[in-house]
């Protein structure tokens, strides 16, 4: 049996809705993209919704329309995926780090450490499906010790009067606190719709706007909008339309927008996520946490309780009392057998380019353990009862087969 990580969910409605975006003679920004960001208002309850070209993007959108540049600093979780600091460097601002927790998320106690004059931003990530702690959070950055550390250098900060919060969201649409969704925990909350992603474009992301009087988060959506188009008066349909040639750049945009024919695909999808696709997910989380619990070996990922839902977005297996290499072995033993399975995340700190900017895992211990025993499962709709059994059974085969040896 052969089975990949995270194909894309695609069916005949899916099909359906990318050919009349097709046929419609229309296929970047326009009517669909419109559609999309209000289907995930719906879903989210969050005032606006803008769809971007990636979550990167988004969050370079975001940082830049805050005003962050080289000589300000956006604080960070060690353990998530690159684009998280990415996007900070390309605002020529520095990410400053911080450990996690055993449920991989930013270790809000250590948040408060790390502020300085120079912090304009905190951006924690949602890993796996499951959401930071966004009231400690929230409640940090309004805290009055806080307030004064922070240093407005532009009219949208002096707006804001505090530090930005910005929720990497990437995994975690669907997700709920106190049945409060995610895109409205945070200041901004930004999506990944990337293929491996709960809800896919191919390619892209949405950012939420949720920013508190008196901002007004319609205007700064119009303002937004305008600079994923080179800070264009005027998009493309707009321009379609006769007599409508006449535009201006008023602002020193990006080129980051959404195209209809990708919208359609999310269009099509998200139209039947919360009472389908994420239902489905946590059928196969559900399976996986029933087998996984009676092992002595196994350590599951966060689970659902009375104030927190996941969006079981990555099923992260820990494996107890394992090396890294043990654990590099028993995934090599997996993929014999036939099953894709991951590993979320390698920490920054081990990766060439942060190491070179003189960041040190040693720093981050829990970080390194979270990553050196995890191993990402297959989770998506389309896996079958009898899929989910193989994938448990070739977890136990080749986790028994590698340690038999090394115990030997």
């Amino acid at each position: 049996m052969n089975i990949p990580f995270s194909p894309p969910y695609i069916d005949q409605d899916i099909i359906d809705e990318v050919v009349a975006s097709l046929q419609s003679g229309w296929i970047t920004t326009g009517p669909k993209v419109k559609a999309l960001e209000e289907e995930v208002i719906k879903l989210t309850s969050c005032p606006q919704a803008l769809c971007v070209n990636s979550w990167t993007s988004g969050a370079m959108l975001m940082l830049k329309w805050f005003g962050v540049k080289e000589g300000d600093e956006v604080i960070v979780p060690a353990y998530t995926y690159s684009a998280t600091a990415l996007a900070v460097l390309h605002c020529g601002a520095k990410p400053i780090m911080v450990d996690v927790k055993d449920d991989f998320t930013i270790d809000e106690s250590k948040i408060a450490q790390k502020i300085t004059e120079k912090t304009k931003v905190i951006m924690p990530v949602d890993i796996a499906g499951w959401p930071c702690d966004y009231e400690a959070i929230n409640n940090l950055v309004n805290r009055p010790d806080i307030q004064e550390k922070f240093k407005p250098q532009n009219e949208v900060q002096s707006k804001l009067n505090r530090i930005l919060v910005v929720s990497d969201a990437a995994h975690s649409i669907g997700a709920k606190i106190s049945g409060i969704e995610t895109g409205v925990l945070t200041d901004i909350t930004i999506f990944s719709f990337h293929a491996v992603k709960n809800i896919t474009t191919a390619e892209g992301g949405v950012i939420c706007l949720n920013l508190p009087s008196p901002f007004n988060n319609a205007d700064e959506y119009a303002y937004l909008r305008m600079m994923t188009l080179n800070g264009q008066t005027k998009d493309a349909f707009s321009k379609s339309k006769a007599g409508g040639w006449r535009y201006d750049i008023i602002d020193l945009g990006l080129k980051i927008n959404m195209p209809d024919v990708c919208a359609a695909i999310g269009l099509a999808q998200i139209r039947k996520y919360d009472h389908n696709l994420l239902l489905e997910r946590k059928r196969v989380f559900d399976a996986y946490s029933q087998s996984f619990s009676k092992l002595s070996w196994t350590q599951l990922p966060p689970q659902d309780n009375h104030r927190i839902q996941s969006s079981y977005h990555l099923y992260a297996l820990r494996l107890k009392n394992v090396t890294e290499a043990q654990r590099d072995a028993i995934i090599d033993e997996i993929a014999k057998l036939g099953v894709a399975v991951n590993v979320h995340f390698i920490p920054m700190p081990m990766l060439t380019l942060f190491k070179n900017l003189g960041y040190k895992i040693e720093d981050y211990p829990v970080a390194f353990d979270n990553y050196s025993r995890e191993i990402s499962l297959p989770i998506y709709p389309q896996l079958s009862s009898e899929q989910v059994d193989y994938v448990i059974q070739s977890v136990i085969d080749s986790y028994q087969k590698v340690m038999s040896v090394s115990n030997a």
